[in-house]
């Protein structure tokens, strides 16, 4: 059995009052799983650093550019039994400005912004709805229980 990971998964968010509104994408009709509702996740190309194909994804998929990118303290995983591998999937949470305007990709047929219980209730997978959770407390808690890692750097100009 092969442990693979060439897969990033992206938690877009804004603030919305005192809340937090994450960015959910509906898979398109031609797409694997289509119609199911996701965040933004995409394939790291060769020799590029995770979090700079979190950026360009968000870039391709949203048109949008985050103003902050943190590591997630979350790695989501899966079994493929057709290549009997694990794909380890690190998470990432960006967050964007509230103003910026949502230009989907061809991937998906329709996107919203929604607030933490309704995202929870539309991510298919279990992984998904805890890293809603992780992000979320991190961010309204004012960063007191743990401490993400910050992507200084949030320009993929390499």
């Amino acid at each position: 059995m092969k442990i693979i990971s060439k897969i990033v998964e992206i938690h877009i968010f804004r603030e919305k009052g005192n809340k937090l509104q994450f960015l959910l994408l509906k898979r398109g009709a031609n797409e694997i799983y289509p119609g199911l509702w996701q965040m933004v996740s995409g394939k790291i190309r060769k020799k590029e650093k995770a979090y700079l194909t979190a950026i360009r994804e968000m870039k391709e998929e949203t048109n949008l550019t985050p103003v902050k990118l943190w590591v997630a303290p979350n790695i989501n995983s899966f079994y493929d039994p057709l290549s009997d591998s694990v794909t380890i999937i690190p998470v990432f949470a960006a967050l964007v400005d509230s103003k910026n305007v949502v230009k989907i990709s061809n991937e998906h047929s329709e996107f919203r912004w929604v607030f933490i219980s309704e995202a929870k209730k539309k991510l298919a997978w279990e992984g998904q709805r805890k890293s809603i959770d992780i992000i979320s407390q991190y961010y309204l808690k004012q960063k007191n229980f743990l401490d993400f890692v910050q992507m200084e750097k949030v320009t993929s100009d390499k």
